[in-house]
């Protein structure tokens, strides 16, 4: 399940995304326009900014901004970025683990075509092809 730090996210860089702007959007604005607690947003765009997702400035004239252009991001970075593997069990989502059933699991294979459908619905689509004005 996508928690609401994941969905924020998304909603986060659609917000600047459609700002059109090289210049830094403040963070209270971008609250504003989501609904979405300020104090919360604080959290989710520092991991954003480590994550290299986003360009944050303080004092005046501060704020975010995108760091490449909204055709460059796919909604599966920005949401394993905040929420981690997207894996569907846990045997898939560490690549080094290595389980004992793997010869035996007749699921596995449906799993692993699971996590790929997955992956490849979200990382086939880009922030731009979430904006209202793509």
């Amino acid at each position: 399940m996508i928690s609401t730090k994941g969905r924020y996210a998304l909603r986060v860089m659609i917000d600047l995304a459609e700002q059109h702007s090289d210049s830094y959007v403040p963070l209270k604005d971008v609250a504003e326009r989501q609904g979405i607690s300020k104090k919360y947003l604080e959290i989710i765009v520092k991991e954003m900014v480590v994550g290299g997702l986003l360009i944050g400035a303080s004092g005046k004239g501060g704020g975010y901004r995108l760091k490449r252009k909204p055709e460059e991001y796919t909604v599966g970075e920005i949401l394993e970025l905040m929420e981690g593997t997207l894996s569907s069990v846990a045997c898939l989502a560490n690549p080094e683990y290595n389980c004992p059933r793997v010869s035996a699991c007749r699921t596995l294979p449906m799993w692993e075509e699971f996590d790929k459908m997955v992956h490849d619905f979200f990382y086939g689509r880009t922030l731009k092809d979430l904006m209202v004005s793509s």
